[in-house]
């Protein structure tokens, strides 16, 4: 077991504790080892060290973050708000999302879990179908096209005469 009088060791420990549970992005491991009492200049050298090693990596976080919220259901609005939350910058979560999931994909199979297969007959049903895959994270391109309201579809609504 190492000693307390080698800081960087009991941090380097304490943070591979931490990684062992879960993935964890470079600032989130940050906070968890000076909420832990280690100095930020060992914690600063920590992380480098550990992503120089390939153990801690923001890129495959997100890519995991982003795999497991899009296997939840969720669509690519709520997933790219979470991560801000979270505090990463707009072009990785845009890269992020965009080796992600197809979205449309997910976007009718989620419908088809939530309603059944058969599309909305009402204008109300699309309402109720379209403000829970809103809820969700989709995009209203997304949503048009999995509840069969293509804007370049003949079988548009809209475009139906009385």
């Amino acid at each position: 077991m190492a000693t307390e009088s080698d800081p960087l060791e009991s941090a380097r420990r304490a943070a591979l504790l931490l990684l062992g549970r879960r993935d964890f992005a470079s600032f989130e491991l940050r906070d968890k080892l000076q909420a832990k009492g280690h100095s930020a200049a060992v914690v600063d050298d920590t992380v480098a060290a550990l992503k120089s090693e390939r153990l801690l990596d923001d890129g495959r976080f997100l890519d995991n973050f982003v795999r497991a919220h899009a296997g939840r259901g969720q669509g690519p609005a709520r997933i790219r708000q979470e991560l801000r939350q979270l505090g990463f910058s707009a072009e990785p979560i845009t890269n992020a999302l965009e080796t992600g999931p197809n979205f449309l994909t997910l976007c009718r199979e989620v419908r088809v879990r939530k309603f059944g297969a058969r599309p909305p007959s009402s204008w109300a049903e699309k309402g109720k179908q379209a403000r829970f895959l809103q809820y969700r994270g989709f995009s209203s391109d997304h949503i048009r096209l999995a509840i069969h309201q293509d804007p370049d579809s003949s079988e548009n609504p809209a475009d139906e005469h009385d």
